[in-house]
This record gives structure tokens, sequence and C-alpha cells, in this order.
């Protein structure tokens, strides 16, 4: 069987470490545990990447070596992934000030993942905001059925 192909944003890495969601943490970690054991394809962007480098240290190197140890296949940003996330925002799927998280759904969808993982249930992992990201996609030929969840979700398909 073919391995889901996952884009992680930046708060699933995030909490890898969040001592005050202990909760969400373990989940998390879980997760992980999983991507080590080769049950998923993982992927970011450079998205992540600056997001992660805005956090103090010694947090900033935990999340160097927490991307190296799991090494995922990293997402360029390309004019099409720009044009893609700009109509989410100018359809109010996401509000300009969170464009990142357009960013990342945008460069999901361009790439054919299968899901964006995520701990955003505010603008990302929620079920109304996930039809308005598809429907767009699909108006604009991306036909490929895009799952936006959190780390939980797919936990639950691992057996």
């Amino acid at each position: 069987m073919r391995k889901l192909k996952l884009y992680l944003d930046t708060s699933v890495w995030s909490f890898f470490f969040a001592d005050d969601a202990p909760e969400k943490k373990d989940i998390t970690k879980g997760f992980f545990e999983s991507v080590s054991e080769g049950a998923y394809e993982i992927f970011f962007s450079e998205i992540v990447i600056r997001e992660l480098n805005n956090a103090p240290e010694p947090k900033r190197t935990s999340f160097a070596k927490l991307l190296e140890k799991f090494n995922p296949t990293k997402l360029e940003i390309t004019d099409e992934v720009e044009e893609l996330a700009s109509l989410y925002i100018e359809r109010g799927v996401v509000p300009i000030a969170k464009r990142d998280d357009a960013l990342h759904v945008s460069i999901a969808s361009i790439y054919e993942m299968d899901a964006v993982i995520t701990w955003n249930y505010q603008h990302l992992a929620n079920l109304r905001k996930a039809e308005v990201f598809n429907g767009v996609n699909l108006e604009h030929g991306f036909t490929k059925h895009l799952e936006i969840v959190t780390p939980m979700e797919v936990s639950r398909y691992e057996n």
C-alpha cells in the first residue's frame, strides 16, 4: 500500500516540545514514532523553517535537530503556490494576516499531498475551512481532495 504524503505545518513541529499542552505533545510524539517506523512520507516548506527560526533559544536549536532527525522533503514556494494562496485570501478562507496558513495549504495542494497535518483549528483543521479550500482548488483545476487534520486523526489509521 502507498504511504500517505503528509505536509506538516509549523504547529506539528512545535507541539513536539509543548510542555504546556501535554496531551497534544504526547499525540505529536506518537505521530512522529509512526513517521520513524516509515508509516508516512513527510514534507515541509521554507515557511516552517522561517516560523521555527523565530523561536527563542534553546527551542530554535531543538527544532533544527528535530528537522534533521526526521529529514522531511522540502517543497518549494513557486509562483503557482503564491497565486493559489492569494486566491484563498481573496475568497476569505484565510485572513490576509494569516497568509502563511494559506501558503501551507497551497503548497500541499500544488504538490498533491494527501493531507496537511496541523494543530491549527482556527484557520486550518476545520471542516468548513477544508470544504472551502477544496472548493477553490477544484475551481482552479486541482482535483485531488486535500484533508486537513490533526496528528491525532492520522494516527487512527496506523493499524
